[in-house]
């Protein structure tokens, strides 16, 4: 089994950062993509930032320049760094990743097969 441990949601302020991580335990799972997405109640999974096993990133437009995802050298940890965060940034995220040898990143929650809890993010003053 593979799970996705997260950490670092919860209260900043407009402009302020947050850092999160998602580290996978009880299984290793290597030569996979990871990703974030972000929900809103009602909404579907909404594509955040995504790395390819390779070290690709991908970024939604919105957060593009301002949200990053640093990864340690084993692959087993990723980060998504949010800075400058906006009003309309908060939501659940959720790190996610895909199955094993699945190295392409992809901006569909149906392409990934392991979640992790997800955590809410308010951006507020």
């Amino acid at each position: 089994q593979v799970q996705l441990v997260e950490s670092g949601g919860g209260l900043v302020q407009p402009g302020g950062s947050l850092r999160r991580s998602c580290v996978v335990s009880l299984r290793t799972l290597s030569g996979n993509a990871m990703a974030w997405f972000r929900q809103l109640p009602g909404k579907e999974a909404e594509f955040v930032a995504a790395i390819s096993w390779a070290g690709t990133l991908y970024y939604l437009d919105s957060v593009k320049g301002r949200f990053t995802v640093p990864r340690d050298n084993s692959k087993t940890t990723v980060y998504l760094e949010m800075n400058s965060l906006k009003p309309e940034d908060p939501a659940v995220y959720a790190c996610a990743a895909r199955s094993y040898g699945l190295t392409s990143a992809t901006t569909s929650a149906r392409d990934y097969g392991y979640w992790g809890q997800g955590t809410q993010v308010t951006v507020s003053s």
